[in-house]
This record gives structure tokens, C-alpha cells and sequence, in this order.
């Protein structure tokens, strides 16, 4: 790898997407600089390019001197960095929406040709949900700042790390029923390096400038995914809906405990996540997406059984031990 190599800087890039987009332009060969809060938990970044090629590099996207290095000498930059709850000083409008945009404004200073937004779907500023309206903010920011900047807002992502259908899966191993919350409301499940490529398209500059929609080929309900998980699993459970009123409570209870602890007690639920659950996770109709990016998403499918078999009453030895039951029968 030489010094030639242009260089991309990935905000995020540890995390659950960010990884794999950060794999994807090391595979490129391009230098990889991974920016995050603690470099010492990124390390295993190293081992997706040649020696050097990757590196973990400190950077705070609440604070303008540290974002502004890691941006410096870069060609593209992507921010793939998003929180689900909010913990201490990482809050919605700190991270989703200040930190889009100082990326921003330090990318324009720094002259990068390519930024790339991780956002998400239903990001919409009259939302009642602090998640959505911070994700709405922060691309309001970040395109008034860089203007030429791709958006992906992605539905809800699966893939090996994923802590969605991961969670339901480890619940179903052990309670006798799966809580749902929403169990009407659709989404559209986006495999986790479907997102990578279309970062990595649009960060070779090879995408025009705007916001994609990205979500797979198939819609389901949360009540139909949840379905598909105990299929893969092998388990029979009794699938529970939770009325919204009630989830409400529990979130306000569950944040509560959660504010009083310190975080030290994580809210299995928040009343923010009750909220987005109220309304549909998918494309919205004539929006651009995979299909303009010229990427074929993959089913879900093969994919949930490439790594929910762990959660099997035998795991991997299932199918053996399965076998084995009808032989003796």
C-alpha cells in the first residue's frame, strides 16, 4: 500500500455498519483511517488491509478540533456513527445532528471531493420521536454545509453483529414468549453490506449527490419477522403484542430507572423506540434506492441462517442431531 492511495476517513467505523464499509474500501485499496472514541477497541479494524492500511485513530464528533484531524488529507469521508438511546453527553442532537454537521463543515474546509451520510429511515423534522428529528437535523446540517453529499437512510439492518434480530433470537432460547411491540407495523430489513456498498459507490464518487432510501427486496411485519426468526431457530413461542399504551409506560418507567442508575442499567425499551415503532419502517414510494445505485439487495433469508443457527436447541449439531431423532424413529 502506498502513500498514493487516496485516503477515506470513516466516523463510525467500528460499529455495526461502519465496519463493513471500512472492509469494503480497504478491499478497494484505499487507506482506511477509522475514527472513534476509544482506537484501543477498534484495533481489530487492522486486519481488513495490508500491514498499515487500516488504522484506528481517536476523534469526538462533539468536538471541532478533533473531527477537523481526523478529517485532514482525506478524499472522502463517511459518518456512519448513530446511537439508539441516548447515554450522558452522547445525545440525539449532540451526535445525530451537531456531530452530521461539524463532519460536514470539516469536510468542506478540509476539500474532501466524496461525503457519504449514514441516516436513517423516517427521519422526518415534525416527527414527535427524538431519534427521527435528530436524524432529520443532522442532514439539514450536513447537506447545508456540504451540499454535495450522498444520504443512505436505511431501514432496519441485519447482518451477523445485528442487535435486532440477534436480541429476539437469544430471547427466544430462553422465555417462554417473544414481547412485540408493533406487531402490525412493516419494515424492510437491508442486509448490513448492502449499505457498505452503496458507501463505498458513493464515496469513489461514483453516485450523484442526494438522499436513497435503502431497504431489501421483501416487507414484513414486525409479528411476521419475529415469525421468521422462531423458524430459524427451531423454537415454538408464543409471539405477545404489546398495546402501544402499555409499551409507552414501560419506556417511561424503563428510562427512568435507566437516568437514575447513570446508564449503568440500560432500558431494554425506551419511550423514544415506542414511538418510532407507531409508524411504518420502509421505502418511501418514489424515493431512489438500491435500484439507482445499481446494487440488487440480498433476501434475507440465507443470511439469518448463516448466523442464527447458534441460537438452535443444538446449534451447529441440529441438523445432526435432528437426523439422528428420525433415524430412530
Amino acid at each position: 500500500m502506498t502513500n498514493a492511495s487516496p485516503l477515506v476517513t470513516i466516523f463510525g467505523g467500528s460499529g455495526f455498519v461502519g465496519r463493513y464499509i471500512a472492509r469494503r474500501m480497504a478491499r478497494s485499496g484505499w487507506r482506511v483511517r477509522v475514527a472513534v472514541r476509544r482506537p484501543n477497541e477498534a484495533l481489530f479494524v487492522r486486519t481488513y488491509g495490508t500491514v498499515g492500511q487500516v488504522e484506528p485513530v481517536f476523534a469526538n464528533i462533539r468536538d471541532d478540533a478533533s473531527v477537523a484531524a481526523a478529517v485532514l488529507g482525506s478524499s472522502a469521508v463517511v459518518n456512519a456513527v448513530g446511537i439508539l438511546a441516548p447515554s450522558g453527553k452522547q445525545t440525539f442532537e449532540e451526535v445525530q445532528a451537531d456531530g452530521a454537521g461539524r463532519i460536514a463543515r470539516a469536510a468542506t474546509a478540509e476539500g474532501v471531493a466524496s461525503l457519504v451520510h449514514i441516516s436513517a429511515i423516517g427521519a422526518d423534522s415534525d416527527s414527535e420521536s427524538d431519534y427521527a428529528s435528530s436524524k432529520a437535523l443532522g442532514e439539514k446540517l450536513l447537506i447545508e454545509a456540504f451540499p454535495g453529499a450522498v444520504i443512505l437512510r436505511p431501514s432496519i439492518v441485519f447482518g451477523p453483529e445485528d442487535q435486532f434480530f440477534n436480541r429476539f433470537a437469544g430471547m427466544a432460547r430462553i422465555a417462554p414468549f417473544l414481547p412485540v411491540i408493533g406487531a402490525d407495523t412493516r419494515f424492510q430489513p437491508v442486509y448490513v453490506d448492502d449499505i457498505a456498498k452503496a458507501a463505498e459507490k458513493a464515496a469513489m464518487g461514483k453516485v450523484e449527490a442526494g438522499v436513497y432510501e435503502l431497504g431489501g427486496p421483501e416487507v414484513d411485519t414486525f409479528r411476521g419477522l419475529m415469525e421468521r426468526v422462531l423458524k430459524v431457530v427451531r423454537r415454538r413461542k408464543w409471539i405477545a403484542p404489546i398495546p402501544f399504551g402499555v409499551a409507552r409506560v414501560q419506556g417511561s418507567i424503563f428510562d427512568f430507572l435507566s437516568r437514575m442508575s447513570g446508564g449503568l442499567l440500560p432500558a431494554p425499551v425506551t419511550r423514544d423506540q415506542v414511538t418510532l415503532l407507531e409508524n411504518d419502517n420502509v421505502v418511501s414510494e418514489g424515493a431512489k434506492g438500491f435500484a439507482e445505485l445499481g446494487i440488487e439487495p440480498v433476501e434475507m433469508a440465507g443470511v439469518l441462517e448463516e448466523y442464527l443457527y447458534s441460537y438452535r436447541p443444538y446449534g451447529q449439531y441440529s441438523d445432526i442431531t435432528e437426523s439422528a431423532k428420525h433415524m430412530k424413529a
